[in-house]
C-alpha cells in the first residue's frame, strides 16, 4: 500500500478545488500512489480522494501533525502540500524509504512540504505533540533554530533529532524530482514546490497551465 496524505485545514487560502487539482496532478503522474487521503475539517467530495475527519482543531500548518497520527496508514506514506504542483513523471516520490525535503532556506533542515515513511516509524511526531500542543505550538519550544516563523516543520525536525531520527533528503535521493517555482524559469518539473508568497493559483506559464489541467 502507498499513500499520498495531504491536509485542507478550514479558514484559510485553501479548499476542495485545491485537493481535487493536486489529486488530478498525482493520478497523472504519480499513478503508483495506491490511495490519496485528505484529512480535513470541512465537507469534502472529491473523486479519487478519501475523506479523513480531523480529531483535533490544531489551528493552521498545526492540522498537519494528524498526518502522523497512529493506524492511519500502511506500507510508504508521502504528506505532500496542497501548493505543490505535479508537471512531469514523479513516481519516485513514492519509492520506499524514510525521507524529507530539504528546506530551501536552511541546508541541514527538512521541510514538511514533503515527508515520507513507512508504517507506523513516525507514529511517535503525533504522540508527543497530541501530549501537550500547547506547549510545542509555543515559539521557542524548540530551542534555538535557524527559522524564523515556528511551525510544525520546525517541531517535527526537533522531535527527530531528539529520538535520533534522521530522514535522508528527497535531493539527494533524487536528483531532479523537486524543482522550486521561479516566475523567471520557463520549465519546471516533475514536482513543483512552492516558497514564500509563490503559490499555484498566482504562477504563470507551464506550471499554471499544469496545475489547472482537466
Amino acid at each position: 500500500m502507498t499513500t499520498l496524505i495531504t491536509v485542507l485545514k478550514g479558514g484559510g487560502r485553501y479548499d476542495a478545488s485545491w485537493v481535487e487539482r493536486l489529486a488530478r496532478g498525482v493520478r497523472r503522474h504519480a499513478p503508483a500512489f495506491d490511495t490519496i487521503l485528505c484529512l480535513t475539517d470541512l465537507p469534502l467530495d472529491v473523486t479519487g480522494v478519501e475523506r479523513v475527519a480531523l480529531r483535533h482543531d490544531w489551528p493552521a500548518w498545526w492540522a498537519k501533525m494528524e498526518a502522523f497520527r497512529p493506524g492511519l496508514t500502511r506500507g510508504t506514506t508521502v504528506l505532500c502540500d496542497l501548493d505543490t504542483v505535479f508537471t512531469g513523471p514523479a513516481e519516485a516520490l513514492a519509492s520506499p524509504g524514510l525521507a524529507a525535503m530539504e528546506d530551501y532556506f536552511h541546508k541541514g533542515r527538512l521541510s514538511s512540504a514533503l515527508m515520507r515513511w513507512e508504517g507506523g516509524e513516525l507514529d511517535f511526531l503525533s504522540t508527543a505533540f497530541a501530549a501537550d500542543p500547547a506547549r510545542w505550538m509555543e515559539a521557542g519550544s524548540c530551542g534555538p533554530v535557524p527559522n524564523a516563523v515556528h511551525g510544525d516543520q520546525v517541531v517535527i525536525d526537533h522531535l527527530l533529532r531528539r529520538e535520533g531520527v534522521r530522514p535522508d533528503y528527497i535531493q539527494r535521493l533524487h536528483p531532479n524530482l523537486l524543482d522550486f517555482y521561479d516566475p523567471r524559469q520557463a520549465d519546471h518539473g516533475p514536482v513543483v514546490i512552492f516558497i514564500g508568497d509563490a503559490k499555484p493559483d498566482n504562477a504563470a506559464g507551464p506550471v499554471r497551465a499544469a496545475w489547472e489541467r482537466p
